[in-house]
């Protein structure tokens, strides 16, 4: 049985991390960061919220007994939610850096993040260039495992959905109705990415992955998020 350790929890992807792993045998126990209570639907005894309204203290709070094998990080926020590029790369670089630190520091040894098919730590684009520079600074703290998901346009219902994102996402909804090979090499449903993610991670946590950093691009996360 294994433990994991999340952040980012309430987001798109997160949430159906968190839920994909309070349901899956295999998973012991679940750390799951927050700033306010956390939906358990099932009421899973599995889930050890860590919850704090201000996220400086998150990395004291990250457990150590017993250590998680595998730290998840579906955090970010978007420039409007931040109120400005600078507040949105406190959450986006400085928090979840921080975050993979503390769990390097208390022994984690697989570490998966989701990131973006932008990312870039050279690009013009603030939003590419900062889930690049996050790729690159987690990849240097030399996990045992370093699991990277790089996914095109997420398929789901968000708050903050700009009026041409709502617009391509209903576009690709309705082309998966037609054939999910439409959609698959630029869209993935949030749903399918948190399987993806959990997958790599637990195969990585039980010594079936290489170690060092993996990059799954959108072909590598519909093929593992299709595993049943």
């Amino acid at each position: 049985m294994t433990a994991a350790a999340l952040a980012g929890s309430t987001g798109l992807i997160g949430s159906h991390i968190l839920q994909q792993l309070l349901a899956h045998p295999s998973v012991s126990s679940v750390y799951a960061y927050a700033r306010r209570e956390l939906p358990n639907p099932t009421a899973s005894t599995k889930l050890n919220p860590l919850s704090a309204t201000d996220t400086s203290t998150w990395t004291s709070l990250f457990p150590k007994s017993p250590v998680p094998a595998v730290f998840f990080s579906g955090l970010g926020t978007t420039r409007a939610q931040a109120g400005g590029v600078e507040a949105q790369r406190k959450i986006d670089v400085d928090l979840n850096y921080d975050l993979a630190k503390a769990a390097k520091e208390a022994g984690v040894e697989t570490y998966v993040l989701i990131s973006s098919a932008s990312a870039n730590s050279k690009a013009r684009v603030p939003y590419s260039q900062m889930k690049g520079e996050l790729e690159d600074k987690v990849g240097a703290l030399g996990f045992k495992h370093t699991i990277i998901l790089r996914p095109g346009l997420i398929v789901g219902a968000r708050e903050d959905s700009r009026p041409a994102e709502f617009a391509i996402r209903s576009i690709a909804n309705g082309l998966k109705k037609l054939s999910s090979m439409l959609v698959d090499p630029w869209a993935q449903d949030a749903d399918v990415i948190a399987r993806a993610a959990i997958v790599a991670g637990l195969e990585a946590a039980e010594g079936k992955g290489k170690e060092g950093v993996t990059v799954l691009a959108q072909k590598d996360i519909v093929a593992l998020g299709k595993k049943q």
